[in-house]
């Protein structure tokens, strides 16, 4: 392709194109680099009717160029009109770019689902750009949330302070819309990394929990939150434990009662003697009877502490992680995934989240020994 240097005042930004967010700081570093060094790379423009130029991609050279005040610029002109081809390479271009925010992504795939001029399909969308039905299906999902949540997604996995990235939304997006704009807002202002998320996210998921205890749940912070699920989970498996213990001790109860009828023709007397009516250590009378069908706890946050649990929290974490860890086991090449691109992408992003989180849980336990240690 020949590559011509046009004046830069003939030359227009394209409105329409998917890319429509610019880091200024980024912005600053090219200009930078391009007084330095010249424009290394040309953008790409076509011709229009009135005789001037439109850009097809390029547009944050072209405002460097343009805030540098150099009088040219240089292009390759394209002769395409389909405004469908058009528009699928200023998304593919901008895909291969640093910075092109997964919102800004989301509403591309979005316009050329819903534009009229357009009306493409997932498949062919993923035919042409490379990507997975599932990579364009995750990214619909992010609006789903409000224009205030969209406008705080960025481009990459950086957890940052009142920002959010794709990951930390993910868990959130099919959560009812009366939970997710909240908990995404507060996940952006604390700073919840994408583990702790998933977390929040069961926890409203939870149908055990009231709509609305939920509700006034959304008025906790992110780490709050956070203990809370630590505590219902922990208060959960106390329930189900305490379960597993009563129900053999009802069994067993009713296999040694016997009707009265029966009584009276084969026990002997000896043996009917009113002492034997007294109940045996560990009874089920000594236990509060499980049942399922007990009335819901009031609407209130109270409903996570209605169950005392008789160790401490640290003692119930470690006997909690202690039951639900599993044993070492020594992984092989032959049992990794057989994934590509994306997905191999995010198997590897959740390895390093899981190592990160194991890391941060050794060096709390390593803590609470030597304090053990020290308390002794």
């Amino acid at each position: 392709m020949d590559i011509i240097e046009i004046q830069t005042h003939l030359v227009d930004e394209d409105t329409d194109q998917p890319r429509y967010q610019f880091d200024e700081e980024a912005l600053q570093e090219l200009m930078s680099s391009i007084e330095e060094l010249g424009l290394l790379s040309p953008i790409k423009v076509r011709t229009t009717n009135d005789g001037r130029f439109k850009i097809i991609y390029g547009n944050r050279r072209y405002k460097a160029c343009k805030m540098l005040g150099r009088p040219t610029i240089p292009c390759i002109v394209s002769n395409v009109t389909d405004e469908m081809e058009i528009y699928l390479e200023q998304i593919a271009e901008n895909l291969t770019r640093q910075g092109f925010s997964p919102i800004e992504e989301a509403e591309a795939f979005n316009k050329l689902l819903n534009d009229p001029k357009f009306s493409s399909s997932i498949k062919y969308m993923s035919g042409k750009l490379g990507k997975p039905e599932a990579y364009i299906k995750n990214k619909l999902d992010l609006l789903k949330f409000s224009p205030a949540v969209r406008a705080l997604i960025v481009y990459g996995t950086e957890i940052r302070k009142d920002k959010l990235t794709e990951d930390q939304l993910m868990p959130l997006k099919d959560l009812p819309m009366e939970y997710r704009d909240s908990l995404a807002m507060i996940m952006a202002t604390d700073e919840m990394s994408v583990p702790d998320v998933k977390r929040i996210a069961r926890l409203f998921k939870d149908k055990e929990i009231s709509d609305g205890t939920k509700g006034k749940l959304l008025f906790k912070t992110g780490p709050q939150l956070l203990e809370t699920w630590s505590t219902f989970e922990h208060n959960k498996k106390e329930r189900a434990k305490s379960k597993s213990i009563i129900e053999p001790e009802m069994v067993n109860s009713a296999d040694t009662s016997t009707d009265p009828a029966e009584n009276s023709s084969t026990t002997p007397a000896s043996e009917a003697s009113p002492t034997k009516a007294k109940a045996p250590e560990n009874s089920s009378r000594d236990i509060p009877k499980y049942n399922p069908n007990r009335p819901a706890a009031p609407e209130s946050i109270e409903i996570f502490e209605e169950d005392p649990v008789p160790t401490s929290f640290i003692e119930g974490m470690l006997n909690l992680l202690l039951a639900t860890l599993p044993a070492p086991s020594h992984l092989s090449p032959k049992d990794l995934p057989n994934l590509e691109g994306v997905e191999r992408d995010q198997f590897v992003q959740d390895v390093d989240t899981l190592i990160a989180d194991l890391e941060k849980h050794l060096a709390e336990w390593r803590t609470v020994k030597d304090m053990m240690l020290v308390k002794q």
